[in-house]
């Protein structure tokens, strides 16, 4: 194990290397702030890099890239709403709010804190368990990852306790939002209206930039009055959190790290689920769950630990078995294959650099990343001293282009803009954006996972394939916590209500 680590730390502190890791951190940084730029394209992005390296060292600067990425899209969902990556969308919930107090620096500094926390301690346990974690992962069918997906749904009851109808009609509007496009196991085009731009479904980072970076900007601009106010209290305060606000959260973010990397190792969940997931977990398990999207540093600590946390773990399936354990992972395989590697259980085997290597990198650059933050989040703090009749306008145009480079089509910026004025009427009519966001980002996953669960679970009816897949240990009891998450709104005023009427009786 020694000679393990000694030979990772000696390729990341190469001279050259080391250089090429704090540059793939500022870079994965700013790639992961900007609207529209995933952590896949990220790491695309970075593959031109590679080209001069050999594999060892390509696999660190990609990782590099993906760990700084995450966290860089925690910046912009803090500082303007616009979750740089779909994984920093609960992190909006809590982390805008706070800005808008004029905690933006308190919150930057949770969120920077909680990501190098989360992602040392995924390559950790990469390191340490990176065998034996795969074999688990592997015994996780389709079954279980739709009971997974399942239970950040769950967290839709309590995004808006005294609004619960009209945030399940959000949450169901995702859902079948995400029934656009293909057919998951057919591949029929289904609810496209005829038209082939909705071949694909519904683009998610478009729709979310739309419905939180152009709604809220519409949202500023209805209320002039609020603005000046908004933007005076921007400026007040940019100091990093104290060590006693660290520690009101540190079971959070243990739960959270843990929850996170073994989300991370299931092939194809990934952080976005693990964000999702470790938002609703710790508003279930919180003291105060009502607190919850008002600006607490609980639930920025929750989704930033989590989707750091998923990235050590999507790298256990890749370097372990050859999959992937998420997008950004497949095109780190890709890269690697095109420079003749063999991915596969004989790699850790024939070449266990490659693990080595990816621990120091992601180990190193957790902690290289909170300085790289901190120098381009001062940057960006200084963005809202600018009045809001220019930021405004700033934010639409980075916004637009994100929603572009999605896929360079002038579609996804008619769906940005489409999706901004629909999230405006929703938010107005006090429906729930974030559940509606909530049921397209997962909806897709558990669709998927659901049909194929029914076409691998033999039973004479559909009932009776229904009975199997419950019966299966770990989804029966996954999918009870869901029931029992979903019912506890609706039951527990109940049980209260009846508690008072059996006291005032008994008087």
């Amino acid at each position: 194990m020694l000679d393990l680590l000694a030979s990772g730390m000696a390729v990341v502190f190469a001279p050259k290397m080391f250089i090429l890791i704090i540059f793939a951190v500022f870079l994965g940084t700013i790639f992961g702030a900007l609207p529209g730029v995933s952590a896949t394209m990220a790491v695309t992005l970075g593959i031109p890099f590679t080209y001069q390296m050999d594999s060892v060292s390509a696999i660190a600067f990609l990782v590099a890239i993906y760990c700084a990425s995450i966290t860089g899209g925690g910046m912009t969902a803090i500082l303007f709403k616009i979750p740089g990556v779909p994984s920093s969308a609960p992190t909006t919930y809590d982390g805008y709010p706070m800005a808008q107090r004029g905690e933006a620096g308190k919150a930057l500094g949770i969120q920077l804190i909680c990501s190098a926390i989360g992602g040392m301690f995924a390559a950790v346990c990469m390191l340490l368990l990176s065998p034996q974690l795969t074999q688990a992962a592997l015994s996780f069918g389709p079954s279980e990852l739709f009971a997974i997906s399942f239970m950040g749904l769950s967290i839709l009851t309590s995004l808006e306790t005294d609004n619960i109808c009209r945030t399940l009609i959000s949450g169901l509007l995702g859902l079948l939002l995400a029934c656009i496009g293909l057919d998951p196991l057919l591949g029929v085009p289904r609810m496209t209206f005829g038209t082939r731009f909705l071949t694909s479904g519904i683009e998610m980072i478009p729709v979310m930039i739309g419905f939180f970076a152009v709604t809220e900007v519409l949202k500023q601009t209805s209320k002039p009055s609020k603005l000046t106010a908004v933007g005076g209290q921007m400026q007040m305060k940019t100091k990093m959190p104290s060590l006693k606000e660290m520690l009101s959260v540190k079971w959070t973010i243990i739960r959270c790290s843990i929850l996170g990397t073994v989300v991370g190792i299931l092939p194809g969940a990934g952080a976005t689920i693990a964000s999702f997931l470790c938002y609703s977990t710790e508003q279930k398990l919180s003291k105060y769950p009502e607190k919850f999207g008002t600006g607490v540093i609980d639930g920025i600590a929750a989704p930033e630990t989590g989707n750091n946390a998923a990235t050590g773990g999507s790298m256990v399936p890749l370097l372990s078995l050859g999959i992937p354990g998420g997008n950004a992972a497949a095109i780190m395989m890709s890269a690697l294959v095109l420079k003749g590697v063999t991915m596969g259980p004989l790699l850790l085997v024939n070449q266990p650099e490659f693990l080595s290597a990816t621990f120091a990198s992601m180990f190193v650059s957790n902690i290289v990343m909170v300085f790289a933050a901190i120098i381009i989040a001062k940057i960006f703090v200084q963005i809202l001293k600018i009045p809001y009749s220019i930021l405004g306008p700033t934010i639409i145009m980075m916004a637009t282009i994100g929603a572009y480079a999605t896929k360079n089509t002038a579609v996804d910026v008619k769906l940005m803009a489409i999706s901004g004025l629909i999230g405006f009427v929703i938010v107005t009519c006090k429906f729930n954006s974030s559940a509606l966001i909530l049921g397209l980002v997962l909806g897709v996953i558990c669709e998927s996972n659901l049909r194929r669960a029914f076409t691998i679970a033999t039973g004479d009816t559909l009932f009776q394939s229904a009975v199997n897949i419950v019966a299966r240990p770990i989804t029966g009891v996954i999918l009870l916590i869901c029931v029992a998450v979903l019912l506890s709104p609706v039951v527990k005023p109940l049980i209260q209500k009846y508690k008072k009427e059996k006291v005032a009786a008994s008087k």
